[in-house]
C-alpha cells in the first residue's frame, strides 16, 4: 500500500503572530516556521501503519515555496520515504490546495491519503473534504483511530455525541484528529538520512491546475485586547456584575 501525505508550512505555534503595519497579512519576516502540528499526526500515523507492515511506501506532499522543503525533510526523518514540493509563492485557498492535491494524487496512484484536519493558520478545514469531492473517494474526517483490514479502513471519528465509526472502502481520505496519536520526534541519525532521500519539485503548471483564487483578504487585523478578569467574593457579587456590568442576564 502507498500512503499520500500533505503537509503545510505555518507559523510555528509557539509563537507570537504579528499584523503588518498595512494589515495587509500577517508579518512572515524573520518568524520560525514549522510543520502544522495536525498535519505531523498525520505523517505518524502514516508511519505506523508502514511499520505495522499496512503500507510500503510514504509519500510526503507539500505546496509553497522553496523554503517548505524543510517541513519535507522533517516529515522524511520521521519516516516518509520521499517528498513532493508544488512550489508556489501565491495565496492559496482551499480548493486550489485541494485541486493540486488530486493532480499529485492521480499521479502517485495512493490505496491512502491521510491529512491534518485543519492548518492553525486557515482554521478552514476543508481541503480533506474538497479533496475527497474532487476524486470521488470515501472520505474520514476527524479520526481519532485508524485501522487498515484488507480493502477497507476503519475510521473512528470524534462527532458532538461521541465516537462513530465508519468503514472506507479504499481508496479513501482520511483527516487526523487531535487524540488520533503522540507525534515522534526525529533522531539526529534519521535527520542526516532525511538529507539523501528523493525529493521531487513540481509547479502547478507542470500538474496542469489552474490556482487562480475567486477570494480576496481585504484586511487582517489584530485581536482586540481583553480586559483583565476580576475577583468577586460572592455569588450574589458575581450576580450583580453579570447583570449591571456585562449585561448578559
Amino acid at each position: 500500500m502507498k500512503i499520500l501525505v500533505a503537509v503545510k508550512r505555518v507559523v510555528d505555534y509557539n509563537v507570537k503572530v504579528r499584523v503588518k503595519a498595512d494589515n495587509s497579512g500577517v508579518d512572515l519576516a524573520n518568524v520560525k516556521m514549522s510543520m502544522n502540528p495536525f498535519c505531523e499526526i498525520a505523517v505518524e500515523e502514516a508511519v505506523r501503519l508502514k511499520e505495522k507492515g499496512v503500507a510500503n511506501e510514504i509519500v510526503v506532499v507539500t505546496i509553497g515555496p522553496t523554503a517548505a522543503q524543510e517541513q519535507l525533510r522533517t516529515a522524511l526523518a520521521l519516516g516518509a520515504d520521499r517528498g513532493v514540493l508544488i512550489e508556489s509563492t501565491e495565496e492559496l485557498n482551499s480548493l486550489a490546495v485541494a485541486k493540486l492535491l488530486k493532480a499529485v494524487v492521480d499521479k502517485e496512484q495512493p490505496q491512502l491519503i491521510i491529512l491534518g484536519k485543519q492548518a492553525i493558520d486557515s482554521d478552514n478545514n476543508q481541503t480533506g473534504q474538497m479533496l475527497g469531492a474532487l476524486t470521488g473517494y470515501a472520505q474520514g474526517t476527524f479520526a481519532s483511530k485508524v485501522e487498515v483490514a484488507g480493502d477497507k479502513v476503519n475510521v473512528t471519528r470524534e462527532i458532538d455525541g461521541g465516537l462513530q465509526t465508519v468503514a472506507l472502502n479504499l481508496p479513501a481520505i482520511v483527516t487526523t484528529d487531535l487524540r488520533l496519536n503522540e507525534p515522534r520526534y526525529a533522531s539526529l541519525p534519521n535527520i542526516m538520512k532525511a538529507k539523501k532521500k528523493p525529493l521531487e519539485t513540481l509547479t502547478p503548471d507542470a500538474l496542469g491546475v489552474t490556482t487562480s483564487s475567486t477570494l480576496k483578504t481585504l484586511k487582517v487585523e489584530a485581536p482586540a485586547a481583553r480586559s483583565a478578569g476580576v475577583k468577586v467574593k460572592s455569588v450574589a457579587e458575581l450576580v450583580e456584575k453579570l447583570k449591571n456590568e456585562a449585561k448578559v442576564i
